[in-house]
């Protein structure tokens, strides 16, 4: 899993950065600028980010608003800077100072929040296209059934409503399925 990390002065940055790879994380990236933090996120699509409070360009808070989709924070800062904005699950505070296990469990929390989001989604994307391929092999039926059309005469005359008007080819085949219940 990727963790970047996110200080105002490059020590700091290298400081969690060594910590968390003698405590065996190895893709680990360090910046100093939230900007080069967003792209290196945007690159790498999931993970987490370690994060002060300020950047040497934006508050933490900035960089939450912009967070990817697969991707948590963690925001490490004195007690007195605790969030209290509401980022829901995106974002975790741990008050400095702190102990190499806090973060560890912490991260490794966080982790597995991002792999439990990434399986739901693809599950869920799994899900729908078996639903959409249904709905398809229905239209086809009727097309088949109705028109005397071949499986390949069916599916091509779905296609070609599709691209006539601009649309996919499961809301074809919900136009066809709409159309032929009337």
């Amino acid at each position: 899993m990727n963790i970047i990390v996110a200080f105002a002065k490059p020590e700091d940055a290298q400081n969690i950065k060594s910590i968390l790879l003698r405590g065996g994380y190895d893709n680990v990236i360090a910046c100093t600028t939230g900007v080069k933090a967003l792209s290196v996120m945007e690159d790498l699509g999931s993970g987490v980010i370690v994060c002060g409070y300020r950047l040497s360009d934006m508050l933490y808070s900035d960089l939450a608003e912009d967070l990817p989709g697969y991707f948590q924070m963690l925001m490490v800062a004195s007690a007195d800077k605790a969030p209290f904005d509401n980022f829901g699950e995106k974002l975790m505070f741990l008050p400095s100072p702190f102990s190499k296990a806090d973060l560890y469990s912490t991260i490794n929390m966080m982790i597995e929040g991002v792999t439990l989001s990434r399986k739901r989604a693809k599950q869920k994307r799994l899900n729908k296209s078996e639903a959409d391929k249904k709905t398809i092999s229905k239209a086809k039926e009727l097309l088949m059934e109705r028109h005397h059309m071949t499986e390949p005469e069916a599916h091509k005359y779905l296609q070609k409503c599709a691209m006539n008007s601009g649309t996919t080819m499961l809301e074809a085949a919900e136009m066809v399925i709409s159309l032929n219940s009337i």
